[in-house]
C-alpha cells in the first residue's frame, strides 16, 4: 500500500473523490479528472480537447481571463487545464489555508466556461503555429505517421493537437456543447494530496460542487479501437541532417497486467537510460545513434511499443537492422536473472520518483481512478513487477514483437536504403 493514507469517496451527484492524507508540507494539490479528451473526438473535431484546455481558463460567465489570473496570482497559486489522449484535467496547487477559495474558483472554471470567440481564435492561431513546429520536428513527423499507419481513424492516431484542418473548423459553439456533454458530476473524478483529512476535503469539495446536478442525457461512449491494419512500411521526405526509424508493435492496454507488466520491463531493459540495452549496444558499442530509445505508453485501449533510433542517413540501413534485432532478440534470448533484477529496480525506482509531491501523488491516484484501474493499482503494479519472471518477459516478446510497422523520416538516400 503506499506509504500515505488514501481514501476514496462518492458524492451524491456521482463526483469520485480520492484523498491522500500527506502532511509533509502546508500545501494541498488537486487533479480534476473527466474521461474526456482525445479518445472522444471525433475525426472531424480531431483537437477540441486541447483547444477546450486552451481556453477553459479564459473566462467564465462572472469572471474575465484577467479576474482568473488576478486570483490565483494573489494567492501565489497555480492552475492550469490539460487534454490527453485518455483524459481531460485541471491541475492546482496553493497553500492549505488557500484551497477552499482556489476549490470554488477551479468549479466555476470547469461548470461555466464561457469560450470567448476572440480567445479561441487566438489559441487556435497558437495552436496551428505549434502544430507547424512539430512538422519540422522528425521525430514528430515519425510518430504521427506511424500513429496514423497503425491506428487510422481512431484517435489514438491523431496528436492531442488536432489537424489544420480539423481546428480550422472548430469554433465556441462546438466547444460549449463539447463541455456541455462531458463535464458533469458523475464524469468527475477529483483527487486531492496534501494537509487534508478525508471529512474536511468531503465538505469542501461539496461546498464547491455539491449542487451539480447529474443531466438526464447519458453519457456517450467512447468510439472502440478498431482492428488494427496489417504491418506497413512509409518513408518520408524530408531535408534534415539525420534520419529517424521508428518501429512500433501493437501492444497491449494497460488492464492486461501480466502482459502490461511485462511490457513495462521490457521497455525499461531496452529503452531507459544510458545504461539501457539500446543506448549501449547501437550508440556506445557501434557508434550509429545520436538517440535512440524506445517508449510504451500507458493506454485505456491498445496500447503501442516503439523503438526508435536518430542517425545519420547513410546509416539508416543498418540502424533499422540493429533497432529491429535488439527489440525482436528478446523473442529468442531471454534475460538473465541479473538483467531482469536490474530493469525491475530502475522501473520500481523511476516509479517512486514519481510519487514524491503532493501534485505527483494526485496526478497518479486521479489517473488510475479515471481510466479504472482504481486506487489498489499503486499496490498492484509495484507487486507485479517485483513477481515477473524472464520466461513471461519472453512470452510477451514472442506474443507482440512480431512484424513492425515502420516509418523512416529523413533525406532521399536513407528512404531509398530502408528496407521493411
Amino acid at each position: 500500500m503506499s506509504a500515505q493514507p488514501v481514501s476514496l469517496t462518492r458524492l451524491n451527484n456521482g463526483i469520485t473523490l480520492i484523498t491522500v492524507d500527506h502532511q509533509a508540507a502546508d500545501l494541498i494539490a488537486a487533479r480534476c479528472f473527466f474521461r474526456a479528451g482525445g479518445r472522444w473526438e471525433k475525426p472531424h473535431q480531431s483537437g477540441i480537447s486541447h483547444l477546450l484546455a486552451a481556453v477553459m481558463t479564459k473566462g467564465t460567465h462572472s469572471l474575465t481571463a484577467a479576474e482568473i489570473a488576478n486570483q490565483i496570482e494573489s494567492m501565489g497559486a497555480s492552475l492550469g487545464t490539460d487534454a490527453a489522449a485518455d483524459y481531460f484535467t485541471l491541475g492546482l496547487k496553493t497553500v492549505t489555508a488557500d484551497f477552499p477559495v482556489i476549490l470554488n474558483l477551479a468549479a466555476e472554471i470547469l461548470r461555466s466556461p464561457t469560450f470567448p470567440p476572440a480567445e479561441v481564435e487566438l489559441e487556435q492561431q497558437l495552436t496551428l503555429q505549434n502544430i507547424r513546429a512539430q512538422s519540422e520536428r522528425p521525430f514528430s513527423v515519425a510518430f504521427q505517421q506511424l500513429r496514423q499507419a497503425m491506428y487510422g481513424d481512431h484517435p489514438y492516431g491523431f496528436s492531442i493537437l488536432g489537424t489544420p484542418a480539423t481546428l480550422d473548423r472548430l469554433t465556441a459553439a462546438d466547444l460549449k456543447d463539447y463541455h456541455q456533454t462531458y463535464f458533469r458530476p458523475d464524469n468527475l473524478v477529483i483527487s486531492l494530496s496534501g494537509r487534508i483529512e478525508r471529512d474536511r476535503a468531503i465538505a469542501q469539495v461539496a461546498a464547491a460542487f455539491g449542487d451539480w446536478p447529474i443531466p438526464d442525457r447519458p453519457l456517450p461512449i467512447a468510439p472502440q479501437l478498431p482492428a488494427l491494419p496489417p504491418p506497413s512500411s512509409h518513408r518520408l521526405h524530408q531535408a534534415t541532417q539525420q534520419a529517424i526509424v521508428m518501429v512500433g508493435y501493437p501492444a497491449p492496454a494497460v488492464h492486461n497486467l501480466p502482459d502490461y507488466i511485462a511490457l513495462k520491463v521490457i521497455n525499461t531493459y531496452l529503452g531507459s537510460g544510458l545504461s539501457s540495452r539500446l543506448f549501449v549496444e547501437l550508440r556506445e558499442k557501434r557508434g550509429l545513434a545520436y538517440d535512440v530509445s524506445a517508449f510504451y505508453p500507458t493506454r485505456f485501449s491498445a496500447s503501442q511499443f516503439v523503438a526508435y533510433i536518430g542517425t545519420a542517413p547513410e546509416n539508416a540501413q543498418v540502424g533499422f537492422d540493429g533497432l529491429v534485432a535488439e527489440v525482436e532478440r528478446l523473442c529468442q534470448v531471454p534475460l538473465t536473472e541479473t538483467e531482469l533484477q536490474a530493469s525491475k529496480n530502475k522501473l520500481l525506482g523511476q516509479y517512486a520518483l514519481g510519487k514524491q509531491t503532493n501534485a505527483d501523488l494526485a496526478q497518479l491516484f486521479g489517473w488510475y481512478t479515471i481510466i479504472d484501474l482504481g486506487i489498489e493499482f499503486d499496490h498492484q503494479f509495484q507487486a507485479a513487477v517485483h513477481q515477473v519472471t524472464p520466461d513471461q518477459i519472453q512470452a510477451a516478446a514472442q506474443r507482440y514483437f512480431q512484424t513492425p510497422y515502420i516509418t523512416i523520416v529523413g533525406p532521399e538516400p536513407a528512404r531509398e536504403t530502408l528496407v521493411g
